[in-house]
């Protein structure tokens, strides 16, 4: 049993997500690797998904359908909190703790509209950054750093920062490539 554990841990490195809040706009960042161990499967994978009728970002970090059960999960609550995303996700990490189906889940989730930018993870975590900035995946912690230090340089608008911050955490994390999809809010 803990071979299996350890097993399926190491069978989905490959994601990086950023997410980042910049002179009224939100921009949403997933690379497109997808990996199985050390080989890549597939390297123009979407990991974001627009909910809640466009208004709000979902990026994810993990197993891809484990994901998506998030993803409708996070949207039915958005429907039942008529668009109110801490509050869905509040909702949903209660539900993910202590569901028996979604403990088992091995996902984060990276979600932004106009107000607000939050983490969500299987540990009940409903995060707010207060930069602004999420990094997820194997190359999060790149892409975060990355960005941390291009956002004070002004001639960048939100999405050059983060295609500089991605591109920068394809170089160095080999679970992650240089294969963007981009999606943005105005705020």
């Amino acid at each position: 049993m803990r071979l299996e554990a350890d097993l399926a841990r190491t069978l989905w490195h490959g994601t990086t997500i950023l997410s980042l809040r910049k002179g009224g706009e939100v921009v949403v960042a997933g690379d497109g690797q997808v990996s199985m161990g050390q080989t890549i499967v597939k390297s123009n994978a979407k990991k974001l998904r627009r909910l809640a009728g466009g208004t709000v970002i979902a990026g994810f970090a993990g197993a891809t359908a484990d994901a998506f059960a998030l993803f409708e999960r996070l949207e039915g609550k958005l429907d039942q909190y008529k668009g109110q995303l801490s509050r869905a996700c509040v909702e949903l990490a209660k539900d993910w703790r202590t569901d028996r189906y979604l403990r088992r889940l091995e996902a984060m989730m990276a979600v932004a509209d106009r107000n607000v930018s939050l983490i969500l993870s299987g540990n009940g975590d409903v995060l707010e950054p207060e930069d602004g900035i999420i990094g997820l995946g194997s190359g999060g912690a790149y892409a975060l750093a990355a960005a941390r230090a291009l956002i004070a340089d002004e001639s960048l608008d939100p999405a050059a920062v983060v295609r500089r911050a991605m591109a920068i955490a394809a170089a160095i994390c080999v679970y992650t490539n240089d294969k963007i999809t981009l999606e943005k809010l105005e705020i």
